[in-house]
C-alpha cells in the first residue's frame, strides 16, 4: 500500500529563504539573509498589557470559537485606517487573515484554475509564488524597469484572472511605485479588464515620505487588497487581512473556514487592545527611524566594500536592497563560499516567476538590513565584497 500525492502537491517546494536561514544558524555567520522585522521594534510591554487586560475583561470570548470574518471591532479598524490612506472601505469587506500569507492563499484557491494565467512583476514576492503554485497557474512575467512593471506589458496580459503586484518598498527589490506610475498601471488594468491582487505588508515603513495612494483606491472593485501587522506590531501574532469587493466576499469567507474556521480571536482582541488609541502613531515611527539608520549604514557599506560592476538602489522604505552583480557571477553558486566567509544573502533567483535562458535572476541577490547592527552591516557587506571580488578575478582569468 503507498500513498498518492495530489498533483498539486509535486509543485509544492521548500522556501529557498527558509532553507537559507538554516546555514544563518551556524556560529559567526552575519546574516542579511531573512525578511524578519527587527525583534528591538517588538512592543512587549503593550502587548502583555494588552493580553492581561482581554484574559481579564473578556475571558471567555478570547478563548472560544470566533466569527470567521474576524473580531468587529478590528474589521471597523482596519476600515478607517485604510480610509486615511485613500482606500475608502466597508468593514464588511475585511476579512482577517492568519497573516497576509493566508489571504495569498485564498486568492489563489479562489482565484486561479489549472493553466489559467496570472501576471506577477520580474522580480516578485517569493511567498506569493509559493502560495499561487499549487493550483497551476501559467506564470505571465511582466516586463519592468527600475520604476516598476510596465504598463504596456500589463495591457497585453489580457485574459489573465489577476495581476499580482507590490507597489510600495517590493520585497525583494525595495522599489516603490510612483504616482505616475500607479495611475498608468491602473490605467492599464482597467483597459485590459485585469484585475490587482494589490499586497502590502510594508507600507508604513517609509523613510522620508508615505507613498503614494494604493492602486485600490482607484480600482475599487477591480482589486484585492492586503495588508498585515507582522512589520508594525510583530510577525508571530500571525495577523492580516484582506479587503475583497462584496461579489468575492463569500466565497473568500468559505475558504477561509474550510482552511482554519477563523484567525486566533485571542490574537485579534489582544491587537486591537493596543491599536484602538493610536498606539501605531507613536510606535510605528521609532520603526522608521531604526530602519533608517540600518539603511543608511547598509548604503554606505555597499558604496565602501562592493567591486566594481555591482549596482544597487537605495529604497526609500522597507527592509531590502536589491543588488545587481556583474554578469560573469552566479549569485546562487556564491552562495557557500559567503557563508564560510562569514556572511548570508538570498539569491535573486527564485524571485523570478520565469528565470530561463538570458534572464538576470542568476546575477542577483537580496540584502536585508533591519536585523543587524551598522557595525555587523559593515562587517558583512565587507566579507561579502571580499567574495564577490575574488570571484571576478577568477573569472577574469
Amino acid at each position: 500500500m503507498n500513498w498518492q500525492t495530489a498533483r498539486r502537491a509535486q509543485r509544492l517546494n521548500p522556501s529557498a529563504i527558509r532553507e537559507i536561514l538554516k546555514l544563518t544558524e551556524r556560529p559567526g555567520v552575519i546574516s542579511l539573509a531573512g525578511g524578519l522585522p527587527s525583534p528591538d521594534g517588538f512592543p512587549v510591554e503593550a502587548m502583555a498589557e494588552a493580553s492581561a487586560r482581554v484574559l481579564r475583561e473578556q475571558p471567555r470570548e478570547a478563548l472560544q470559537y470566533a466569527a470567521s470574518e474576524g473580531f468587529g471591532p478590528l474589521r471597523d479598524w482596519v476600515a478607517a485606517d485604510l480610509a486615511t490612506q485613500g482606500l475608502k472601505v466597508d468593514a464588511a469587506q475585511v476579512l482577517i487573515t492568519t497573516g497576509s500569507q493566508q489571504g495569498l492563499d485564498l486568492a489563489g484557491k479562489l482565484l486561479i484554475d489549472p493553466g489559467s494565467a496570472v501576471a506577477v512583476e520580474q522580480p516578485s514576492y517569493l511567498g506569493a509564488l509559493q502560495a499561487f503554485a499549487p493550483y497551476e497557474p501559467e506564470f505571465h512575467a511582466l516586463a519592468g524597469d527600475e520604476e516598476g512593471p510596465l504598463p504596456d506589458a500589463l495591457a497585453a496580459a489580457r485574459g489573465a484572472r489577476f495581476a499580482y503586484l507590490l507597489p510600495n518598498f517590493q520585497n525583494p527589490s525595495g522599489r516603490c511605485l510612483s504616482a505616475a506610475r500607479r495611475d498608468a498601471l491602473v490605467e492599464a488594468a482597467l483597459q485590459a479588464g485585469v484585475p490587482v491582487v494589490e499586497d502590502n505588508p510594508y507600507g508604513e515603513l517609509w523613510f522620508d515620505q508615505p507613498p503614494p495612494p494604493p492602486l485600490a483606491a482607484r480600482l475599487g472593485e477591480h482589486a484585492l487588497y492586503l495588508g498585515s501587522f507582522s512589520k508594525v506590531l510583530a510577525p508571530g501574532l500571525r495577523l492580516g487581512y484582506l479587503v475583497a469587493p462584496p461579489v468575492l466576499f463569500p466565497k473568500l469567507l468559505q475558504a477561509k473556514q474550510a482552511a482554519d474556521l477563523h484567525t486566533p480571536g485571542f490574537n485579534q482582541r489582544v491587537v486591537f487592545e493596543v491599536i484602538k488609541d493610536g498606539f501605531l502613531a507613536t510606535h510605528v515611527p521609532t520603526i522608521r527611524a531604526r530602519y533608517r539608520a540600518q539603511r543608511d549604514a547598509m548604503q554606505a557599506a555597499l558604496t565602501a566594500h562592493l567591486p566594481a560592476g555591482c549596482r544597487w538602489t537605495r529604497p526609500s522604505g522597507g527592509m531590502f536592497f536589491w543588488v545587481t552583480l556583474p554578469d560573469t557571477l552566479d549569485a546562487t553558486a556564491l552562495l557557500p563560499r559567503a557563508v564560510a566567509a562569514g556572511v548570508a544573502y538570498v539569491p535573486g533567483a527564485p524571485f523570478f516567476a520565469q528565470a530561463g535562458s538570458g534572464s538576470p535572476a542568476a546575477h542577483t541577490l537580496r540584502l536585508s538590513f533591519v536585523t543587524v547592527s551598522p557595525a555587523r552591516i559593515n562587517e558583512g557587506v565587507a566579507a561579502l565584497g571580499r567574495v564577490l571580488g575574488r570571484a571576478l578575478d577568477e573569472a577574469a582569468r
